[in-house]
């Protein structure tokens, strides 16, 4: 039986990066179609969508601040 080498790290077939599915279904254009997250990585991605967005929104509020500094100095 062939092996698959796959390169998926958060899929529930995947042991030693090789594929354990029984079948595997290939899309050109989208990838594996077999893949399937398991539910420790789709938690880690959640956490890091609402950590990513925290940061962003922070991010966003300095820079309106800096941008108020910067046209007061114009004025002078």
């Amino acid at each position: 039986m062939p092996r698959i080498r796959c390169h998926y790290i958060d899929c529930v077939f995947v042991d030693d990066g090789y594929c354990g599915a029984a079948a595997v279904e290939l899309d050109p254009d989208t990838g594996c179609a077999t893949f399937s997250p398991n539910e420790e990585a789709a938690t880690k991605d959640e956490n890091w969508e609402e950590e990513e967005l925290e940061e962003w929104e922070e991010e966003d509020s300095d820079d309106e601040e800096e941008d108020t500094w910067e046209e007061d100095e114009d004025a002078f």
